[in-house]
């Protein structure tokens, strides 16, 4: 053996050697990865502190760089989706041509998005009462509208033909259904939550989204609410601020005319027999239907159920309260008067059981001839008739 080499150990048949080198080369291999967790952490800590000698630049150029990416982003999206410049005054008007749903039209490749016009001030065009069918666009144009109010008072162009917004100093907003069951609270009781915040939050300068109010309560109890909240919304005393009140109680159009500031828009349907096609544009006047049943046929609804559907729309339809809704509105003309709640006029509403037309079954009991009957003629004549009421409520 080399000189050199140094007995390490000594077994039964063998012999184990090492020499300098490999034990210099040894100690560097074991000690490699611990003296590099310690090069690694004083390099970490030597650029920990210059850049803390540094923090207030480094702050100031990351605002900087933030601030220019958020205007470059909103100029190719303005570019790209033809946007425009909107005005910005402290009168309260929201004048919007041509408005547009950003993502909505950008979602929408095959189809063109029907722009529509808007217009709010905080004296005659305080609120608009948006009537309509289901799946019409009344969501779509009051979320472009407060879209179109934010964009603009945060510098961007704004997707319209031409756009003069008022300064607002929050936009609420109340739409969509959810619930909070963990906590107890339904849809019903979260919707009125949110409108309580919204009343006792909101001021004259605000802008209001309220989409379908009183919905998941009884119908006079839904009317009656979302009648109170126009009202109170409407009095400059209490709040007069501007708002897009989209609603099916088409009794609620009763009250242009009759409060100040309070306008009716519908969205314009076109009929083809028992299909309807929606035009999506937003015109003047109030809606005297929602055209629910169409929806549901659309939705794939059986069409045993569509049939019997209109079957009770047409009888219900003859406890329509729209004319008693239209007395009570009324009545609050005269200067000085209130206008008195639906709970102080008397209302009936009609139940179901109300619908079924037993008058010619009456009519032929009260015809019957007994005494000429024999006791099978009797049995069976009860027999039919029996059977006539069952298939009339299957």
């Amino acid at each position: 053996m080399p000189d050199y080499y140094i007995r390490k150990q000594t077994l039964t048949n063998a012999e184990r050697f090492t020499t300098p080198k490999l034990k210099e080369l040894e100690e560097v291999i074991l000690g490699a990865e611990e003296k590099l967790f310690a090069l690694e952490y004083n390099l970490f800590c030597e650029l920990r502190d210059r850049l803390a000698s540094q923090v207030v630049r480094i702050q100031k150029s990351a605002t900087a760089i933030a601030g220019l990416d958020v205007l470059v982003s909103l100029a190719v999206v303005a570019e790209q989706n033809r946007f425009v410049r909107p005005s910005i005054n402290e009168k309260g008007v929201i004048d919007i041509k041509g408005g547009r749903h950003p993502v909505v039209e950008k979602m929408m490749r095959d189809a063109l998005f029907v722009a529509n016009d808007t217009y709010l001030d905080n004296h005659q065009n305080r609120i608009s009462v948006i009537t309509g069918p289901n799946m019409a666009g009344k969501s779509t144009y009051m979320r472009q509208v407060a879209l179109i109010t934010l964009m603009a008072q945060i510098g961007s162009f704004v997707p319209a033909d031409s756009a003069n917004i008022g300064i607002c100093d929050r936009i609420f907003t109340r739409v969509g259904a959810s619930d909070d069951l963990a906590s107890g609270q339904s849809t019903f009781m979260v919707e009125m939550t949110e409108v309580a915040g919204i009343l006792r939050n909101a001021t004259k300068n605000s802008l209001l989204i309220l989409d379908e109010i009183g919905r998941g309560t009884s119908t006079f109890d839904g009317l009656s609410i979302a009648w109170a909240v126009v009202e109170y919304i409407s009095n400059s005393k209490t709040l007069g601020a501007k708002t897009l009140f989209a609603t099916h109680y088409h009794e609620l159009t009763e009250l242009e005319g009759t409060i100040s500031g309070v306008n009716n828009y519908c969205i314009a349907v076109k009929e083809l027999g028992d299909e309807i096609v929606f035009l999506r544009k937003i015109i003047r006047g109030g809606a005297d239907r929602s055209y629910g049943i169409q929806v549901a046929k659309l939705a794939g609804v059986p069409e045993t159920v569509i049939a019997r559907a209109k079957e009770l729309a047409e009888e219900l339809s003859d406890a329509d309260i729209t004319v008693r809704s239209r007395e009570v509105a009324r009545a609050g003309v005269p200067a000085g008067k209130k206008v008195p709640r639906l709970d102080e006029v008397d209302l009936k509403q009609m139940t179901l059981f109300d619908t079924v037309k037993e008058d010619d079954i009456l009519k032929e009991l009260q015809e019957l001839e007994l005494s000429a009957m024999t006791p099978i003629d009797a049995l069976n004549t009860l027999y039919r008739l029996q059977n006539t009421l069952k298939n009339r409520w299957q």
